[in-house]
């Protein structure tokens, strides 16, 4: 069946807390789409199409088992040790793959990088390079982590430009959640700002492509679009995992070939090598455990994802910023290209304020003919990657948050005490200072 499909294959790292349960909703959804059963690892599909480019994210077997070309890294078992203990998932994944210590990063950037993470790199990168050995034409590296933390922030940069510096000609793309407590939120990690800024300084110089997601806004969706009062860590994945999927939809199934693998999607959605901050958002939205009560045409779903108000970042795109480059993906096994293709342009001529006009075809449309995990009785699903202007807002904020920390020297002497100087603390805010002014321009 893939004899004559070159794989063009994706390694995924799910780094910390918060990118190993990102990680584990990921491969759910993934085990769906491609009808592979969590439990024993075979195909129990029922579309050719499912298998046509599943060995993209898996690796399969003898026995015909399907393994998640996966790396799940935490610097504290708690995770780790739920993942492989879970009933319905914890033996699909390789066991040597899942590399884990005991005593956590402490919300501390330098911890993971330095100390800590650092005494874990050469485990994690051999592991990675078994990985590599097994692909047939590797095409990059995916990573899932959050920002505001210790593990996903520190180590997550260590891991970014090691393998940057060892497949150079490899692209790296990162699925980042933003804290949320510049904006509004509140947070039990007092070191967010740091740990955040720290680490963009390493994403603007060693992600090709990242994915930015806000988690002040995944609370907004989740108390007002979806109507949940208290929303738990659970939800809030749960939508972070629809987007997740709807994004790779174009690299794990066969469609258009504007998006069919990450180089390309890289290529049409980052015009300048700074600027390769995308913005999502996804429509419909679906909480978990429940389904669509009716179906929606494509124009009502562009709309939706069109709108600010389903948009996993506090920027309003539409309005506060410039759109610079835009993929439109849309799923559903009897979508016409056409009405699609219509429908997207209607809408760009309507907004043509909100998109630079110097680059006259900036929108791309991609279908996906496989419905999505979540939502298998929705007709049309469709997830909006949007380069736009607006992103520096957030960045804004956190630099704010940083630079009123750091002036008081609060905290400074738990990432000296790591080996880290105060020197890099400037440095990497001079950096985001400079993205921010590159997007204002």
């Amino acid at each position: 069946l893939n004899s004559n499909i070159l794989m063009r294959e994706i390694i995924a790292l799910g780094v910390g807390q918060c990118g190993n349960q990102l990680s584990y909703n990921f491969w759910d959804n993934l085990t769906q789409e491609h009808g592979i059963d969590p439990v024993t690892g075979t195909w129990q599909g029922n579309s050719d199409l499912q298998l046509m480019r599943s060995e993209v994210y898996f690796n399969e077997v003898q026995g015909g088992r399907y393994v998640p070309r996966s790396v799940l890294i935490d610097l504290e078992p708690g995770v780790l040790g739920q993942v492989q203990n879970c009933p319905k998932m914890g033996k699909l994944f390789n066991p040597d793959n899942v590399i884990g210590a005991q005593n956590g990063a402490g919300n501390n950037w330098a911890k993971g990088y330095y100390t800590d993470g650092a005494e874990m790199v050469e485990e994690i990168l051999d592991q990675v390079r078994r990985g590599v050995e097994l692909c047939e034409s590797l095409q990059g590296f995916q990573i899932m982590h959050s920002l505001g933390g210790g593990t996903g922030s520190g180590l997550g940069s260590l891991l970014l430009e090691r393998l940057n510096e060892e497949y150079s000609d490899k692209l790296s793309f990162n699925f980042s959640v933003l804290p949320g407590s510049s904006d509004g939120g509140v947070s039990d990690v007092v070191t967010e700002p740091y740990n955040t800024v720290l680490s963009l300084n390493t994403l603007i110089e060693n992600s090709q492509a990242t994915f930015s997601i806000e988690n002040r806004a995944l609370y907004r969706i989740c108390e007002n679009n979806l109507k949940i009062k208290n929303p738990s860590f659970a939800d809030v994945n749960h939508i972070i995992a629809q987007v997740m999927s709807n994004s790779t939809a174009s690299l794990r199934f066969p469609g258009y070939e504007n998006n069919c693998d990450i180089r390309k999607l890289s290529t049409n959605l980052v015009p300048f090598p700074r600027l390769h901050f995308l913005t999502q958002s996804q429509a419909p939205l679906v909480a978990r455990g429940n389904h669509l009560f009716e179906k929606m045409g494509v124009s009502h779903v562009a709309q939706q994802m069109l709108d600010s108000r389903n948009c996993l970042s506090s920027a309003n795109i539409t309005n506060s910023g410039k759109i610079l480059t835009a993929s439109c993906l849309f799923r559903g096994e009897s979508i016409s290209a056409y009405e699609a293709e219509s429908t997207v342009g209607s809408f760009k001529n309507k907004k043509a304020a909100s998109f630079v006009e110097w680059i006259p075809d900036n929108t791309m449309i991609s279908i996906c003919k496989v419905a999505p995990a979540w939502n298998k009785q929705a007709n049309v699903s469709g997830t909006l990657l949007a380069n736009s202007t607006a992103q520096q807002s957030s960045f804004q904020k956190l630099l704010g948050d940083f630079n009123k920390m750091l002036k008081a020297n609060a905290y400074v002497h738990w990432y000296e005490g790591e080996g880290m100087g105060k020197d890099e603390f400037v440095e990497a805010a001079s950096n985001v200072m400079d993205l921010i002014q590159e997007y204002q321009q």
